[in-house]
């Protein structure tokens, strides 16, 4: 069994740089491409199941991806990208990206911000659902950002620093994809 993960396309936030956490808005134009050439690498793939956040970006990506129509699709709430709070709406500058929210030892508090670990417990119940009643099926995530990096680290080890940014391939442009394969 192979789990895939495709991060959403891209979106006005992400084109100007901005934290948008849960926040659900439409893909841009980009973003409905990057899903439609995304798709072409599902083609030889046969995806039995497919997990996806029900916000509006990732059921835009997922219907971009044009799989078969008879392919199951679980929205799962858990699969929602990580609670920004205050930073909502904020410029992503290299300080408030990797000194606050990509660092597990961060003492800075914005109101709202969901904690790591919260989202890395709720991410990693689904996928140990995923190994349990799935083992025998290709299922694919489809989700944000951070939550791709929940299930990175979900198979590999995290970084002494507790700085999550310094492992970039935790991290997935928009529409790229990653796959992982349970033991």
């Amino acid at each position: 069994m192979s789990l895939y993960f495709i991060r959403h396309g891209q979106t006005v936030a992400n084109s100007s740089h901005k934290f948008n956490g849960e926040c659900d808005e439409e893909l841009n134009d980009i973003g409905l491409n990057q899903a439609l050439n995304a798709g072409k690498q599902f083609k030889d793939i046969k995806i039995d199941l497919v997990y996806c956040s029900p916000l509006i970006i990732t059921r835009q990506t997922l219907e971009g991806l044009n799989l078969p129509k008879n392919t199951p699709v679980i929205f799962e709430p858990r699969l929602v990208e990580r609670k920004a709070g205050k930073m909502n709406g904020l410029d992503i500058t290299d300080e408030l990206l990797f000194d606050v929210y990509l660092n597990i030892n961060n003492k800075t508090k914005f109101d709202g911000l969901e904690p790591i670990d919260e989202v890395f417990s709720r991410v990693h119940s689904v996928l140990n659902e995923i190994k349990q009643k799935h083992s025998d099926k290709n299922v694919l995530i489809v989700a944000h950002g951070f939550i791709s990096r929940a299930v990175y680290f979900y198979f590999n080890e995290l970084p002494q620093s507790g700085k999550l940014g310094d492992v970039m391939e935790a991290f997935l442009q928009n529409c790229e994809v990653k796959k992982y394969e349970f033991n």
